[in-house]
């Protein structure tokens, strides 16, 4: 293992003075630094992240607790958030969730023994029993990204999903639809929660009475369309509801905006690729992501600041496939 030393040596300069440029405690003129620079890359050295931090006060690195295989959508916000991260000179260590209790609890203290400056976390359904709790006794500096919470007392960002829903709903009703159903994925996620509430908010301002039977939370359009009074119209709650949805239309035969009018909460690059075009909500993932690491670094910096809730509105993209 390359050290401290072997550096030294080859630059020719004291080991302190290689300490004062890798971690910039103190000035050291110009030309050393290069030689010292020239000897870092030349031997491969990468340090002591732990020692130095015990030197600093800090990794330099921020951790990101997050279910890999539940969305595709979490791989564009898993980019954006490593990107403003390196912009603004972390490292990002990401761990897989599962989206259990149990893994995200055991992600989370692997995160903690990596000694992270602070931790970034897509809540599970059950986080607000097991992680959080343990998280906030600790004054773990944490930001919960894209499945908030109701709480005051811990910084989060994502996306409105309440009255984004509800326009959806207002829209589709405007149309003439009164047998509005939605399909939902995973029950008791938050953004799940909030999406059926915008859904019954929705059905409310346009008049329409709640019918349990026109909310699918199995992830499947069949329930909606096998009843003796079917849907017209449905709104997905999701990625992944649009794609099953997309394939038991076409089982069935059903044209989308002429047979059934369908929006989807979520942009998905094949929006426009199919016939008709898919209207969706985009969400301002790129933004969410940037938010939730500044988010973070402000906390870190203010341990002692009050927390804040960043609610980010998704852009309506409209097509086709609603009927218009």
């Amino acid at each position: 293992m390359v050290t401290m030393r072997d550096v030294a040596a080859l630059a020719g300069v004291s080991i302190t003075t290689v300490s004062h440029v890798i971690n910039e405690t103190r000035p050291v003129a110009g030309d050393t630094r290069e030689r010292v620079q020239k000897a870092i890359d030349e031997t491969g050295y990468t340090g002591d992240a732990i020692a130095r931090s015990l030197v600093m006060g800090g990794t330099k690195s921020l951790g990101l607790a997050v279910s890999l295989v539940s969305h595709p959508y979490f791989a564009e916000l898993i980019a954006a958030i490593e990107s403003e991260a390196t912009r603004c000179g972390y490292s990002l260590v990401l761990i897989d969730t599962r989206d259990t209790p149990e893994s995200e609890q055991a992600a989370v203290r692997m995160l903690r023994s990596r000694r992270v400056d602070g931790l970034l976390l897509t809540p599970s359904a059950g986080a607000g029993s097991l992680v959080l709790p343990e998280l906030k006794r600790l004054g773990i500096p944490t930001v919960l990204v894209d499945r908030l919470t109701v709480a005051k007392d811990i910084d989060q960002v994502g996306p409105e999903n309440v009255q984004a829903t509800s326009g959806l709903v207002k829209h589709l009703a405007e149309l003439g639809h009164r047998r509005i159903g939605i399909v939902c994925g995973k029950a008791g996620v938050a953004t799940t929660e909030e999406r059926i509430l915008g859904y019954r908010l929705g059905l409310g301002r346009a008049g329409l009475k709640w019918d349990e039977a026109l909310v699918s939370q199995s992830g499947w359009l069949a329930p909606l369309l096998d009843q003796e009074d079917p849907a017209t119209a449905v709104v997905a709650a999701d990625h992944l509801v649009t794609v099953g949805m997309l394939h038991e239309a076409r089982a069935r035969g059903l044209k989308l905006g002429t047979d059934l009018a369908v929006v989807a909460y979520d942009e998905v690059e094949w929006a426009t690729l199919i016939e008709p075009p898919l209207t969706t909500l985009a969400q301002p993932v790129e933004e969410i992501g940037r938010t939730a690491v500044k988010l973070l670094l402000s906390r870190i910096a203010d341990p002692e600041r009050a927390p804040e809730t960043i609610r980010l509105p998704p852009s309506l993209m409209h097509r086709q496939s609603c009927g218009c």
